[in-house]
C-alpha cells in the first residue's frame, strides 16, 4: 500500500526530477492528498488524484496522522460558540496543539477572517543571559498564548495569539484601558433617535477583558457590559466585575422573565477557590445587569461597579 500524505503548503511546485536545474510539472496546493512512490534526499515523488507525478521537497508534505488530528480538531469543534471575530496579521499556520513546533496542515494567509474558539497556553524556548557571565546564555521558559480559530471554510486549528487581532468595534476598542478584549458579544440593539431626525439601531456589547500579559492560568480576569445612551448618544459602562478566574466559552442567548419580559442573558463560566469551573448567569434589563441565581444558590456579593462614562 502507498504511503498517503497531504501537502502543507498554500502551493508547491512539482518537479521532473531532483537536480539543481529542472522542468516545473505541475502544482499542488494546501490540503491537497498526494500518493508517496519513492523518497530521495529531501525530496519525495508523488501522484496526485488526477495522475500528476513529480518531486516535491518534504518539508511541504505532512502524514495520514496529522491529516487525521486535524479532522478529529476540526469535529470536536465544528459548533464551538464563536468568542470574537478576528483577522490575522501575518501568513499563519493551523496547529495541531498550541505551539511553534507542533504539527500543522493548513496555512491561512495575511488578512484572513478567522473565528475566536478557545485559549490555551505553550511554552517558548527562549535564551536568558547567565547573570554576571555576559554573553553566555541558558535555556528559560516563558509561556505565550495560542487561539483555536476557525476559518470561513471551517479549518480549525491553533494559531499564535499575538499573530491575531480581534475586531473589536472602535466605539467600546476606546475603553479597553490598557487592558486586552479576550471576547465580545452583541447582547441586543436598542433604537437611537439622533438630533438630526435619523434613527439608527446600536448593538449593546457584553466584553471580557484582562491584563496584556500571556501565560495566565486564566482566559479573562474582567467583563464589561456597555449599554448606548440614547440622550446623550454614546456608548456608557452599565456593568463591570473584576478579579474572575474567567474561562472560554462564554455563552450568549436570551431568556424569559415573566414580566420583565424576554431579555438577552449571558453565561460566564469562572474557576472557584477549589479550582472547579462553575457557570454564573446574568441579564440584561437596559441599563441594569442582574445575577441570576440558580435554584439554591446564595447570593453573590455586590459586583465592583462603576458611575456610567
Amino acid at each position: 500500500m502507498l504511503e498517503v500524505n497531504y501537502v502543507s503548503a498554500p502551493q508547491a511546485a512539482l518537479r521532473d526530477q531532483v537536480a539543481t536545474i529542472y522542468n516545473r510539472v505541475g502544482t499542488v496546493k494546501n490540503g491537497e492528498r498526494v500518493d508517496v512512490l519513492e523518497h530521495e534526499k529531501r525530496f519525495a515523488r508523488v501522484r496526485t488524484a488526477s495522475g500528476l507525478e513529480g518531486w516535491i521537497e518534504e518539508r511541504y508534505l505532512v502524514n495520514q496522522r496529522t491529516y487525521d488530528q486535524i479532522q478529529k480538531l476540526t469535529q470536536e469543534n465544528l459548533s464551538d460558540p464563536v468568542q470574537a471575530p478576528a483577522t490575522l496579521r501575518n501568513d499563519t499556520n493551523l496547529h495541531v496543539t498550541p505551539g511553534r513546533d507542533t504539527e500543522h496542515l493548513y496555512q491561512l494567509s495575511a488578512g484572513a477572517k478567522v473565528s475566536v474558539l478557545k485559549r490555551a497556553t505553550a511554552e517558548k524556548q527562549i535564551g536568558v543571559v547567565v547573570e554576571g557571565k555576559p554573553g553566555e546564555k541558558e535555556a528559560g521558559l516563558v509561556l505565550e498564548d495560542w487561539w483555536l480559530v476557525r476559518d470561513p471554510q471551517d479549518r480549525v486549528g491553533w494559531v499564535l495569539a499575538r499573530m491575531v487581532d480581534e475586531d473589536v468595534p472602535l466605539d467600546i476598542a476606546e475603553y479597553a484601558e490598557g487592558q486586552r478584549f479576550v471576547a465580545f458579544f452583541v447582547l441586543d440593539q436598542v433604537r437611537d433617535e439622533s438630533k438630526q431626525g435619523t434613527d439608527k439601531n446600536v448593538p449593546q456589547y457584553l466584553c471580557a477583558l484582562t491584563e496584556p500579559h500571556d501565560g495566565e492560568p486564566f482566559d479573562f480576569d474582567q467583563i464589561r457590559v456597555f449599554t448606548w445612551n440614547v440622550r446623550k448618544h454614546r456608548y456608557e459602562t452599565a456593568y463591570r466585575e473584576h478579579g474572575l478566574h474567567g474561562m472560554l466559552p462564554v455563552t450568549v442567548t436570551t431568556d424569559n422573565f415573566d414580566k420583565e419580559g424576554t431579555l438577552p442573558v449571558f453565561i460566564v463560566r469562572v474557576k472557584d477557590d477549589a479550582g472547579n469551573v462553575i457557570e454564573r448567569k446574568y441579564k440584561l434589563n437596559t441599563p441594569i445587569v442582574r445575577r441570576v441565581l440558580a435554584p439554591g444558590e446564595e447570593k453573590a456579593a455586590p459586583a465592583q461597579r462603576r458611575k456610567p462614562r
